[in-house]
């Protein structure tokens, strides 16, 4: 009797192990599969981008488009004071003896631009802007032309390059194409214009750090006839630099006081 007791308890235990393993194969059947998740690679950290867009500064450039670059350049500011030079070329060919170039120095001070500008055959200019004055005459002579000057007179009439203000006052829709790109070893915004009635386009290159137009291009087609460039620049304007008239008369001197100049002569060659 005992025993029988034994053999039926021994065949419940079977039942119940061979219940319970159907019913997790019966589970394992029917269920929906569950989601795996799988971790990423961690990836190396890289180190920041040293380029115009994102630097080894850390800064973040803004963002440029046509519609938002003159707000981005009125956020820059030429330096007060510095010293530079500008070369000039304007080509009309493919070789070289097609092209004239003109080098021109110049030194800014506090509203006061002074530019001595050798052209191509040998000819100097130079020009002393400031205080609502413009003066004009050749390297040799006495004879001075003067008269009212405006806010872009430092730039046309002595170095005779464009300004970024030209940018600020372009229509949007003739803005064709912006950015950062890097210029002579410089970060720059780059604006280029739709080209004009007459075909020209405008390419503008201005220095992120300082503010100055460091390169411009006009084009015509695709043949480049104007190029403007000035990467380097010395900030303040060198020790004892002054701006004079060819009779001496001293207008500025950084740091010092200003003497009124002679009244305007007629330019008489």
């Amino acid at each position: 009797m005992e025993r029988k007791k034994r053999n039926i308890l021994v065949v419940l235990i079977a039942i119940v192990i061979v219940v319970a393993m159907l019913s997790s194969f019966g589970l394992a059947l029917f269920a929906p599969d569950t989601s795996k998740i799988v971790l990423p690679t961690p990836l190396a950290s890289e180190p920041p981008e040293d380029g115009p867009g994102g630097g080894a500064d850390g800064l973040v450039r803004v963002e440029v488009t046509p519609q938002t670059v003159q707000n981005v350049i009125r956020t820059l500011a030429r330096p007060e004071s510095y010293y530079r030079e500008v070369t000039i070329e304007d080509i009309w060919g493919e070789g070289e003896e097609e092209r004239g170039v003109t080098s021109a120095q110049v030194w800014a001070d506090y509203g006061w631009t002074y530019t001595r500008s050798a052209w191509p055959g040998g000819t100097v200019r130079c020009s002393l802007v400031g205080e609502g004055t413009f003066w004009l005459w050749y390297e040799g002579s006495r004879a001075v032309l003067s008269g009212p000057a405006d806010a872009y007179s430092a730039d046309l009439e002595g170095q005779r390059i464009p300004t970024y203000e030209d940018v600020l006052d372009l229509p949007v829709d003739a803005i064709a194409a912006t950015g950062y790109e890097e210029q002579g070893g410089l970060s720059c915004i780059c604006v280029e214009t739709a080209a004009d009635e007459l075909g020209y386009r405008q390419r503008y290159w201005i220095s992120v750090d300082s503010g100055l137009l460091v390169c411009s291009e006009t084009l015509e087609g695709e043949q480049t006839v104007y190029r403007m460039s000035s990467y380097a620049v010395e900030r303040p304007v060198p020790a004892g630099t002054q701006f004079a008239l060819p009779d001496g008369t001293v207008l500025h001197t950084p740091g010092g006081a200003v003497t009124p100049g002679p009244a305007a002569e007629e330019d008489q060659g």
